[in-house]
């Protein structure tokens, strides 16, 4: 099972890291069992529930963009018109 990055994990809901630990357990379990086929169905669910952390983290980092450019041009590192 492959695990979601920290960052990840660190933007999911309380929920959403709840549903994530026990499917990486069950995951885990499979494997050790040797059932790779049935860990790939639980590895896509875990997938599928990190997108909205994922999408979470891409907007802090745009954010993150918008802070830096307005600190540029407050701070007459960048001119307006150079965005």
């Amino acid at each position: 099972m492959r695990h979601a990055s920290i960052q990840v994990r660190g933007l999911l809901t309380r929920d959403e890291l709840e549903r994530y630990n026990a499917l990486m357990e069950v995951g885990a379990y499979l494997e050790e069992q040797g059932r790779y086929d049935l860990a790939q169905h639980v590895q896509r669910e875990v997938d599928i529930l990190i997108l909205p952390a994922i999408e979470r983290l891409k907007e802090k980092g745009r954010e993150r963009d918008r802070e830096n450019l307005r600190y540029m041009i407050d701070n007459g590192l960048l001119d307006a018109d150079d965005e």
